[in-house]
């Protein structure tokens, strides 16, 4: 049964990393990505067709899931400290704290748009949370996705009627950036540095999305949901038939909006909207993957799949490593030069080869290089944290 509900908690977080890498790939690659304005570069029909259906797809709903599946493995960690006898506060203080450095350190060096600091800082809250009981959790995590959308929405449409101020600022916004990845290793470094804290700004309003489903996934960690599925297989159709129409055209006319008003107004009231419906499309997937993990082929898909989401935190530092060598000026600076058909091309392979790399890498040691690096912080235990080699 555990090693089941383990099964599935790893591929499921296998899966997420796909979605992130599919929306991380365009913030090396696409100097337009999220700024505010159109791209002016497009290829045709091919491209903005391309550009919509990661929007329509992938962005803001795999962050969700990730998140969700952070706070499921949070009740897990509480159980390893209780089998272990070990104070679990002082455990996940030690585990916040070192996410949080990685994450500036990534944020820094590699990518601006780093999650990992926002998760060592949201964990410690939710430290400080885990003794509510499940209604009132729930309670506050519909509030916490609810509130910042409304209000970030509220900006947005303010931003509407002043926006014609704004200039050229997004135009040179897009040269500072493609100028750094075009150019030298120093320059790039220099941007990402640069462009950092302005993530930390967003934490107000982008936080809170993360800390609702890390609230939501720990009570379902708590409640083992997914170490029990058949008490609730005869809902799973059900919540499908309702998530799914919701998420995909909610999503549809968030990403339709956000082609046809391409300004920063636009793209605050996108990001609002899509906070409210893109819940919705990230449950529609964890139900559609829970159902056919229970098929032959989805058994097979899950088994491969696992061995990713047990190397998550690896795998997501090494998919930045080898975008910022493809895009920036760490390596081939790319940036701008490669067309969206062959940014999905790059996303399959990089995908590909890191679910094959991630089953070799398991078959002949328990964690994965940042696994253990972060196991061994949070136990303070080094000795049984270290790499075994079979």
């Amino acid at each position: 049964m555990n090693q089941s509900r383990l099964l599935n908690v790893d591929a499921l977080r296998g899966f997420a990393l796909l979605g992130i890498l599919a929306v991380n790939i365009w913030a090396f690659a696409d100097p337009y990505f999220r700024s505010g304005a159109s791209h002016g570069a497009s290829n045709g029909a091919l491209d903005e067709a391309l550009r919509f259906l990661v929007a329509l797809l992938f962005e803001g709903k795999f962050y969700l899931l990730f998140s969700l599946l952070f706070g499921y493995s949070f009740s897990l960690q509480m159980d390893a400290a209780r089998r272990a006898d070990a104070d679990f506060k002082a455990r996940m203080r030690r585990r916040g704290l070192a996410l949080f450095a990685l994450g500036v350190l990534h944020g820094c060096l590699l990518f601006e748009g780093d999650i990992l600091n926002t998760y060592g800082l949201l964990s410690l809250m939710l430290l400080s949370w885990r003794e509510l009981e499940t209604q009132r959790a729930v309670r506050r995590a519909l509030r916490l996705l609810v509130l910042p959308a409304l209000l970030l929405g509220a900006i947005g449409s303010s931003a509407l009627f002043i926006e014609s101020t704004a200039g050229g600022r997004d135009a040179g916004e897009i040269a500072a950036k493609l100028a750094a990845f075009q150019g030298s290793a120093a320059a790039t470094q220099a941007y990402v540095m640069a462009q950092f804290p302005g993530n930390l700004a967003n934490l107000p309003f982008m936080g809170p999305s993360s800390l609702a489903m890390f609230l939501l996934g720990f009570v379902a960690g708590r409640e083992r949901l997914l170490a029990r599925i058949d008490s609730f297989r005869h809902l799973l159709p059900r919540v499908l038939w309702i998530c799914l129409p919701v998420g995909l055209v909610g999503e549809a006319v968030i990403a339709a909006y956000g082609t046809l008003h391409p300004s920063l107004a636009g793209g605050l009231i996108g990001v609002s909207a899509n906070m409210l419906v893109g819940p919705f499309l990230t449950l529609a997937y964890i139900v559609l993957l829970l159902m056919l993990f229970e098929t032959r082929v989805g058994a097979r898909l899950q088994a491969a799949l696992a061995p990713m989401g047990r190397l998550a935190l690896s795998n997501y530092l090494s998919q930045s490593l080898v975008l910022a060598l493809l895009f920036t000026g760490y390596g081939l600076g790319l940036c701008n030069r490669v067309p969206p058909l062959g940014l999905i091309g790059i996303v399959l392979a990089l995908f590909g080869a890191q679910m094959a790399l991630s089953a070799w890498w398991l078959k002949r040691n328990t964690y994965g290089p940042a696994e253990w690096l972060l196991r061994g912080i949070t136990n303070w235990n080094w000795t049984s944290s270290r790499l075994r080699t079979e």
